[in-house]
């Protein structure tokens, strides 16, 4: 890109949906945007679980940032993974698929990284119960769960059978009780006939929470309707219960009288919780800001670092008013923050703060059951259901998307086909994570 004299250059991290909008919403300013990404797409993670359970391709719930990008001539997109900041000489470090180290400069930075998977402190269980915030994480949990049945099938040992047979997911918010409904509707529906030792329908979906219902932020009426649905669907539901230890095997869980009783389950699922990335540790260290038990940093009503005017954290990162991490307010606070800088680069800077408009909350049970809530409105069952397709067709990025996820989503809904259950079964390339350092290259002899 082109430097121009006199413009501002604003940096973006994250190209998820606080750093896009923040992007689009600068098209026309007189600034130089550098978008950095660790891995150059946008991704729509509120489809992620039917990506992993065989609705829809990974290629449609995501989209390149630099197609989306491709008209808006002042911004740059990056591959690359941020490692910190240095607030002072306002620039921050990166680093290269490889390991190859980068700084870029900024007059502006915008902390959009988004947020990963919380153990709460148990990191350990990580290898046996993937979370599920990126398409590397759907894919992992697509194999899990349509490997399952396969080793169901051919396992000779009835206890063994049942073992595979047997899903626990721990995390009753949207996530998690999307996730539960959909691997039910697998085993009842998709699956049914297609296997000659195993009855698929028989497969228990067991979901643990330590709270008092599922999808309890929802409000009572809702959660209770989302609590019947699930029962109706064949979803075990464990509530007040705490998960402390998960292997290759299954998981111990203490209920809230303190006995501990353990699950065989061949395939162990986490939904329990979110937490900061490593950059975002790095920006608090580097600036002192505060931030909550999730590492989410505290922002101003401006949604800047308190004593860095020029540092802004919209979306998932951002701790203020108790605003929870979703899309639409991702959506909201990067165009808010894109006109913010607008205007302070064309010498007109606002003081408007920021002001969030609920949008409502949705979340997809199984076919034809869905809950959503929007300000005083409450649907549910089969209305729910229909406003839910509505308002996600209209979420999704790009045309193309739309247009596929509408044709995938009718052959799943009406003859229960699910065409994108393909995985792999051993990992693929010479590096397990694209930013680590290569392996060294063998010695010649001679």
């Amino acid at each position: 890109m082109d430097d121009q004299a006199g413009q501002r250059r604003v940096v973006i991290i994250g190209g998820g949906f606080a750093g896009l909008f923040t992007a689009r919403a600068l098209r026309r300013a007189p600034v130089q945007v550098t978008l950095i990404d660790r891995a150059a797409h946008h991704l729509f993670q509120p489809l992620l679980y039917q990506c992993s359970t065989g609705i829809l391709s990974e290629g449609k719930i995501t989209a390149p940032l630099r197609e989306l990008l491709r008209k808006h001539r002042n911004v740059e997109c990056v591959l690359a993974e941020v490692t910190g900041i240095d607030p002072e000489q306002r620039q921050v470090q990166a680093r290269r698929p490889g390991g190859e180290r980068m700084e870029f400069g900024y007059d502006y930075l915008v902390v959009a990284a988004g947020v990963e998977q919380s153990y709460f402190g148990h990191d350990e269980f990580a290898r046996y119960a993937p979370g599920m915030k990126s398409v590397e994480d759907a894919l992992v949990i697509r194999r899990r769960v349509f490997g399952a049945f396969e080793m169901a099938e051919s396992a000779t040992d009835p206890a063994e059978r049942t073992r595979w047979l047997t899903f626990a997911l721990v995390g009753a918010g949207p996530t998690g009780v999307e996730l539960a409904g959909q691997i039910r509707e697998v085993a009842t529906k998709t699956l049914r006939s297609e296997y000659r030792h195993i009855a698929p329908e028989d497969a228990r979906v067991l979901l643990f929470d330590g709270g008092d219902a599922p999808l309890a932020s929802f409000g009572p009426v809702l959660s209770g309707k989302a609590a019947a649905a699930l029962t109706k669907l064949g979803v075990e539901q464990h509530m007040h219960s705490i998960v402390t230890q998960v292997d290759g095997t299954g998981l111990l869980v203490r209920d809230k009288d303190g006995k501990v009783t353990r699950y065989e389950a061949g395939t162990v699922l986490w939904a329990a919780g979110v937490a900061a990335p490593a950059v975002a540790t790095a920006i608090v260290k580097a600036t002192g800001a505060k931030c909550d038990r999730g590492g989410r940093i505290m922002v101003g009503k401006d949604l800047t670092v308190p004593g860095y005017p020029e540092i802004y954290v919209p979306g998932d990162l951002m701790c203020l008013d108790g605003l929870p991490g979703v899309a639409e307010v991702a959506m909201q606070g990067g165009l808010y923050v894109g006109g913010h800088i607008r205007h302070a680069a064309e010498g007109h800077p606002s003081d408007k703060p920021f002001r969030y408009r609920d949008l409502g909350s949705a979340a997809y049970i199984s076919r034809g059951s869905a809950v959503v809530s929007v300000g005083k409105l409450h649907f549910s069952g089969f209305i729910g259901w229909w406003v839910w397709l509505f308002v996600h067709i209209g979420f999704l990025t790009g045309f193309r998307n739309r247009i596929g996820a509408i044709l995938s989503w009718w052959f799943a809904f009406t003859r229960d086909l699910r065409r994108e259950r393909t995985y792999t079964v051993r990992e693929v390339g010479i590096v397990r994570d694209v930013y680590a350092s290569p392996p060294p290259s063998p010695a010649n002899d001679g």
